[in-house]
């Protein structure tokens, strides 16, 4: 979110007063994908600009071609939704819903086939929230900044870069002389065949590493392509994962790295082109490539198993529909670690989301839900085994337009040392058809399975279902070698309580 920030500071140098908050969703501007519409608001002191205060939240429609903003066959960034390049969502105050209105609803629906957001009064309701989660961040600057005064604080915030630049040198030293200073070097490909090539080439007395993912496959005419952001984004997430110490993560665990992204590469593609799955598939396989180049652990499912529905539009020239969109993400397998196997169905790097309750779903969305469960046997065999996927079967109650956009459906979540691979994922079809007798006229509804691949969409009547079977992770070590008895137990209870605004929170709370 760095790169929105940054880009959006600079376009608005000088033009910014107090209650002025912005907004922007494009890939060019340091966005990730259209539906993940991002609101920055500056903060003052002496009418002058000390911090920036932004949110990132995921829109679960902003309008394209399909309901819930997540075509699996889109082809041009158009049809993915609203973009908004630069606006004020905010201007001294004063909340510009009829801009809003326009960029949201009305302007999508002027290109061919695209509706406008289908989930208008969500869409504000949201913005209007990521505005008040903003002022309450400045709120609590301005707290800082009344006790110990602006220089006290941004001399903080600074040596919290610093010591995060410095974690970053010494893990890269570290893994320098464990590799005896060679390049690490990892290859990956995404479903359609396209690489993703990485050599991290460390200069061990500086500490500084080079990322270069020269060899990457070309922009793709389809939407796997993922904005520069999204790549800098995984490198920034992989090297925080890999430091043992507990530090908030920021923009200083960059400043020793050195990033080549190949022009017109799908990771560096045009201002143009489709990006709704880099941001959720292709993000999850450059994790996957940085991780195997360090060799900390197998691959996870690589995916997150976008799973959209809904109806309604208002497409230019025709009826405007009322309708709604749904969207969620779906967990799968973990890869193993050298010390310890991988976790089952769990949200993998950067699907750090929660699913809807399956009481609420099943209230609010004409659905209902069937299977929510683990999916048995899915995760690599190995000294360690892969996390299984899950299997999720839901019905729909009204005819929908459903769509999934996923992948690991013919690749397959690799296993490290000699650990198996991981079971590859499947999205199924069940299909409600009729079957005429060849005499007497009668006939029975049949429930006939048909495969959907890894993206499709289709328009489902009342009473079928759709089947998605997520990925497992793959396994770490040959299997059977004695040396499971040598796994870390660790504390159930580390991934919730762990960071720095927990451990502050329990200071104050054992005090």
């Amino acid at each position: 979110m760095s790169s929105c920030v940054r880009k959006q500071a600079s376009m608005w140098q000088g033009r910014l007063l107090p209650g002025d908050v912005l907004v922007s969703n494009h890939p060019k501007h340091g966005g990730t994908h259209l539906p993940d519409i991002t609101v920055i608001t500056p903060a003052f002191a002496d009418n002058k600009i000390i911090f920036y205060v932004a949110s990132r939240a995921h829109h679960a429609d902003i309008g394209g071609i399909l309901p819930g903003s997540m075509p699996p066959h889109s082809r041009e960034l158009y049809q993915e939704g609203a973009t908004i390049a630069s606006e004020k969502l905010v201007s001294e105050g004063h909340f510009n819903e009829e801009l809003m209105i326009k960029l949201l609803h009305t302007d999508p629906a002027q290109y061919p086939g695209c509706s406008g957001t289908r989930c208008l009064t969500d869409n504000l309701n949201d913005l209007k929230a990521q505005i008040a989660a903003n002022r309450k961040g400045i709120q609590l600057i301005g707290t800082l900044v009344a006790d110990y005064g602006v220089d006290v604080v941004q001399n903080y915030m600074r040596a919290i870069q610093l010591n995060a630049e410095l974690s970053v040198r010494n893990l890269l030293r570290e893994v320098s002389g464990r590799f005896e200073g060679r390049a690490l070097e990892a290859v990956d490909y995404m479903d359609d065949g396209s690489p993703i090539c990485l050599k991290v080439t460390i200069d061990k007395e500086k500490g500084e590493a080079i990322f270069d993912f020269e060899g990457t496959g070309r922009e793709v005419y389809g939407n796997t392509n993922a904005p520069p952001a999204v790549t800098f984004s995984a490198i920034i997430y992989c090297l925080r994962c890999l430091i043992s110490s507990d530090i908030p993560l920021n923009q200083g665990c960059l400043t020793p790295i050195t990033v080549r992204i190949p022009p017109n590469s799908f990771l560096s593609p045009s201002d143009s082109a489709a990006v709704v799955g880099g941001n959720v598939l292709t993000s999850q396989r450059v994790t996957d490539v940085i991780l195997k180049a360090f060799k900390a652990c197998a691959a996870s499912q690589g995916d997150t198993n976008n799973l959209t529905f809904g109806f309604g539009s208002n497409i230019e020239g025709e009826t405007e529909q009322k309708g709604f969109g749904y969207y969620e993400t779906i967990a799968g397998g973990s890869g193993a670690c050298p010390n310890y196997p991988g976790t089952s169905g769990v949200h993998t790097h950067m699907t750090n989301t929660r699913i809807t309750d399956s009481e609420i779903l099943e209230r609010r969305y004409p659905v209902l839900l069937h299977r929510f469960t683990l999916r048995p046997h899915s995760g690599g065999q190995g000294r360690f085994d892969g996390g299984c996927g899950v299997i999720r079967e839901m019905e729909f109650r009204i005819p929908v337009q459903v769509s999934i956009l996923s992948e690991r459906r013919v690749y397959s979540p690799y296993g490290m040392e000699g650990g198996g691979d991981g079971m590859r994922g499947r999205n199924l079809w069940v299909r409600r058809v009729w079957v005429e007798e060849e005499e007497g006229g009668k006939g029975e509804w049949v429930e006939r399975v048909l495969s959907l691949g890894g993206k499709n969409s289709a328009a489902m009547k009342a009473g079928e279902r759709i089947v998605v079977e997520t990925p497992g992770g793959g396994a770490w070590g040959v299997p059977g070698d004695g040396a499971e008895e040598k796994a870390v137990v660790r504390d159930p209870m580390l991934a919730w309580k762990g960071g720095s605004l927990a451990s502050r929170m329990f200071t104050q709370e054992t005090n």
